[in-house]
């Protein structure tokens, strides 16, 4: 491992489709470009797939390593997320510090210096971008956020954030785009074992998970229930808006808030929304990120 690689420090992901797994390239890319001080640090690629083809994106630094969701849990929307995790933490050794887990539709732009916890911090997060299933603080717990709440043993959530668009005042819900973790707290293999209870929790899911939004963020709901429950407020870093910022958000995000660059963010998540700069007018995109968006998406 060379002189810009961190062995405290490694990066995980999870692809299950062609489209997963383009686009994990291109995040890995980015990281090697840009990363700064952590550009060579190690990459575990999780794959669902066994019949994939993932060994083109080997490289030095690049782990691929299959992964069997659970059958029970399947079907769950981000499983392979949730599994991923779990499984990374259970292969960390004494000395990684920081798993840093970051979705294939993300990109690092510049060094993403604050996912090295050091010995102040236990993990790193960022607010969630818009409310969505979270509760604000004036509002009375429902049965979703209940049922969390009595799975992982608390009765409600005194720490509060403000979510980045829409900046609503929440009960702590946590994006989980791209974040940290000390794999020592063993944080990740108990959100597995939580999540993979209220999946199977058929009351539960009767009675709080029949619409879509509720079904695709119990993940992230109960990682936040249990950021709440086990963290220490003052060891939880909360990244500042340059990490993970939201631009296939950028139409809502207030004029204030907005980035002037994507060069000026540390990462971004773009989901679905194409990269091509040619195509992005709500935002300044610079060299060298000009040029090297440009070749990924010729490519």
């Amino acid at each position: 491992m060379n002189s810009l690689a961190d062995p405290n420090i490694v990066f995980i992901t999870a692809v299950r489709t062609p489209y997963g797994r383009q686009r994990a390239g291109w995040l890995v890319d980015s990281l090697r470009a840009f990363g700064g001080v952590l550009s060579q640090s190690p990459v575990w690629l999780f794959e669902a797939d066994p019949r994939a083809e993932c060994q083109r994106l080997a490289q030095d630094g690049l782990v691929i390593r299959p992964m069997q969701v659970p059958q029970a849990i399947r079907s769950a929307l981000f499983a392979e997320k949730v599994y991923a995790c779990a499984q990374a933490e259970a292969l960390a050794g004494p000395d990684t510090g920081a798993l840093v887990w970051i979705d294939p539709n993300c990109l690092v732009v510049n060094p993403p210096l604050l996912y090295a916890l050091g010995s102040d911090f236990d993990a790193a997060f960022r607010p969630v971008h818009i409310q969505n299933v979270g509760l604000r603080v004036e509002d009375p717990l429902d049965p979703f956020w209940q049922g969390i709440y009595a799975q992982v043993g608390i009765t409600d959530a005194p720490a509060t954030v403000q979510s980045f668009v829409d900046q609503r005042v929440l009960r702590a819900y946590f994006n989980s785009h791209a974040f940290a973790v000390d794999p020592a707290l063993g944080l990740l293999g108990r959100w597995l074992e939580h999540f993979q209870a209220l999946a199977c929790d058929t009351a539960f899911q009767q009675a709080a998970c029949q619409d879509e939004a509720h079904q695709i963020f119990l993940f992230q709901a109960l990682l936040s229930a249990l950021i709440t429950k086990e963290l220490d407020p003052s060891r939880l870093r909360m990244l500042p808006p340059e990490y993970n910022y939201p631009l296939n958000l950028q139409a809502r995000v207030p004029v204030e808030r907005r980035a002037r660059a994507l060069n000026d963010v540390v990462t971004f998540a773009y989901e679905d929304r194409s990269l091509d700069p040619a195509q992005i007018t709500d935002i300044g995109i610079e060299e060298p990120l000009r040029s090297w968006l440009a070749a990924h998406c010729a490519a």
